[in-house]
């Protein structure tokens, strides 16, 4: 049997093996991690029939995958399409040859461009991934970036800040100073321009990275921003169920050889309840619906209360965060910076 059909058969098993775990209706599927655009319509039918063999899903529920540009072509498009995926996630990341060589992406510019005009004359509901903050690349070039996107009235529009990671091509190339150091003044410039360009154009921030014209933000997206309850399948796939997050081992063969001995091959943490507090402090401050005091005092003991409100009083003193109807929100001068002050409210004690 191939590498690919053994662990789709092995994704199914999982999924058969887990269908008492999550008894709540589902309205959102997602093909991501890793390159699941390579699955042909027939793999992709067979994991959605065994989802909904297994569990109760929504009337046309919200059906993503994820692909790169390299990755399309109008038979894929159609195959995709005829297969009930309803919306398209596609990693551009950049329209500009240097940047993508820089990357290391697989893709060019024109194939960009190209698949970008697939994904539009096929689906209506579809998001575009763009990276800022590139070394050696202006904002002039990121204004072209969004622009395209703005032109082409992409419904969804993910930015995310370059990072540099270790033993990665990128890294090296700084070290040996081949390139230029990220540019955290520059990144920030590029997402300030983003956040003022898209919410002028009544594209959505509802969450820090994500920007959506009305009615497009991502279900998928927007549950785990919520902390409801999901469960991932395949090799790496993490799950929640309200307590404990669950992941998957990484090694391909193990999955499926735990899976054929019916054996799950996952690693648990259970959170307790400062977990719970951090994880809402970076999530609330990342979320346009921003960190609900009503909520938080219903949910934690006071000493959790009196925490928060110490913390916050002096950045609302500052103009760091705003407080309206009771809600806690990042000011959009600092927004960038919404990560670091979400951790200056955690409790690490």
């Amino acid at each position: 049997m191939k590498s690919k059909d053994l662990i789709i058969r092995s994704i199914c098993d999982e999924i058969k093996l887990r269908s008492s775990e999550l008894n709540e209706d589902i309205h959102s599927i997602y093909f991501g991690g890793g390159t699941p655009s390579i699955m042909n319509k027939s793999n992709i039918s067979l994991i959605l029939n065994t989802i909904h063999d297994s569990f109760k899903i929504v009337k046309n529920p919200e059906v993503t995958l994820e692909c790169n540009p390299d990755d399309i072509n109008l038979s894929k498009i159609e195959s995709w399409k005829s297969s009930k995926i309803n919306r398209i996630s596609l990693g551009v990341q950049s329209f500009n040859n240097s940047d993508l060589l820089l990357m290391n992406r697989s893709h060019s510019s024109d194939q960009a461009l190209s698949s970008l005009n697939l994904v539009m004359q096929n689906f209506e509901n579809f998001s575009v991934d763009l990276i800022y903050g590139i070394p050696s690349s202006s904002i002039g070039q990121w204004k072209k970036n969004l622009e395209i996107l703005i032109d082409n009235n992409v419904p969804h529009i993910s930015t995310y800040a370059l990072t540099v990671e270790p033993k990665t091509a990128l890294k090296k190339l700084i070290e040996n100073k081949k390139i230029d150091q990220i540019n955290e003044t520059d990144q920030r410039i590029q997402y300030d321009f983003t956040f003022k360009t898209l919410s002028k154009l009544e594209y959505i921030n509802y969450e820090f990275s994500s920007f959506a014209k009305p009615g497009f933000e991502c279900q998928n997206n927007l549950g785990y921003w919520d902390r409801k309850k999901y469960i991932g399948f395949g090799p790496s796939a993490h799950s929640f169920d309200g307590k404990y997050r669950k992941w998957n081992i990484s090694n391909n063969h193990l999955y499926s050889q735990s899976i054929e001995n019916k054996k799950l091959p996952q690693k648990t943490e259970c959170l307790n309840e400062k977990d719970v507090f951090n994880e809402i402090m970076m999530i609330g401050l990342r979320r346009s619906t921003g960190i609900n005091i009503d909520d938080l005092k219903l949910k934690f003991d006071q000493k959790f209360i009196d925490h928060f409100l110490k913390e916050i009083s002096l950045k609302i003193d500052d103009g760091i965060l705003i407080k309206k109807e009771n809600k806690i929100h990042t000011s959009d001068e600092y927004k960038f910076m919404t990560d670091g002050i979400a951790s200056d409210l955690f409790i690490t004690g």
